[in-house]
């Protein structure tokens, strides 16, 4: 059976993607690896694929939608600002002439987050304003666009006041699509959470996945991936145990306690 993989959470399709699968496929040598990584456009079907070799989730899916229900292979070590080891943030990003407001002084404006099932865009931030809440409400209006960048538009056109950005996502922006960022400024972080999971569906057996994580690691000290490990602000390759993401669900709780909903 041929197995599918892919990349999908940061620089999706993109030439660095692309080199780095092929060291790991290289590296697993069987003909059911795919040569090239899929593009896949409902990815909860594709995450919960029993034929998934290695995907790329956000942490809020992994302790909701597929707990239990996928296996985690690890997680890539970004060097982004804001990333710390395997754990990253959002920066919470505002129209440059509002850079002086503290959080509080967005309280009753309007919020861009790219969905509810996102750690970064959502949940960080909900954890981040629940103490500020006063009955359960602060934001005035809250929008919900689909993806980071709709978000980052959002606040650049004044359609939105504040938005979480992944903290790769906005330095990737920053340093290939600069002009995208005209006009706004970082004004805070959110707590930091383990980075984005690398994933592999329940069917996969041991000595794949243990096939998997070696290539993996080969792929970060291979001196020809140096270019894409670049481009993509990754470092290296961790594995690390499940319950390290633990901490997504408990910022949900407490903001739950709380009894604020974004």
């Amino acid at each position: 059976m041929t197995v599918l993989a892919s990349l999908p959470m940061y620089a999706a399709g993109s030439a660095a993607n692309a080199a780095l699968w092929q060291c790991v496929a290289d590296q697993l040598n069987s003909a059911a690896v795919p040569a090239t990584l899929a593009q896949p456009t409902d990815l909860l079907a594709h995450w919960l694929d029993p034929a998934l070799l290695l995907s790329q989730t956000c942490g809020y899916p992994l302790t909701h939608a597929l707990a239990g229900r996928v296996q985690l292979v690890g997680a890539f070590r970004y060097t982004a600002p804001g990333c710390d080891g395997l754990r990253y943030r959002s920066q919470l990003v505002c129209r440059s002439t509002d850079a002086g407001l503290p959080l509080a002084g967005f309280r009753g404006r309007t919020v861009a987050y790219n969905s509810e099932d996102s750690q970064s865009g959502h949940n960080s931030l909900r954890a981040l304003v629940a103490p500020l809440a006063r009955n359960g409400v602060f934001f005035g209006k809250a929008v919900a666009t689909g993806s980071h960048h709709a978000s980052l538009e959002s606040v650049c056109s004044g359609q939105a006041d504040l938005a979480a950005i992944d903290c790769v996502t906005l330095a990737l922006l920053q340093r290939d699509h600069p002009e995208k960022l005209r006009g706004v400024q970082v004004c805070g972080h959110t707590a930091p959470a383990p980075g984005l999971p690398l994933i592999t569906s329940l069917q996969t057996p041991p000595d794949v996945l243990l096939a998997l994580r070696q290539a993996l690691h080969h792929a970060m000290r291979a001196e020809a991936l140096a270019g894409a490990r670049a481009a993509l602000l990754i470092e290296d390759f961790s594995e690390l145990p499940l319950d390290d993401y633990d901490a997504i669900t408990l910022m949900e709780a407490r903001a739950t306690r709380a009894g604020y909903r974004l």
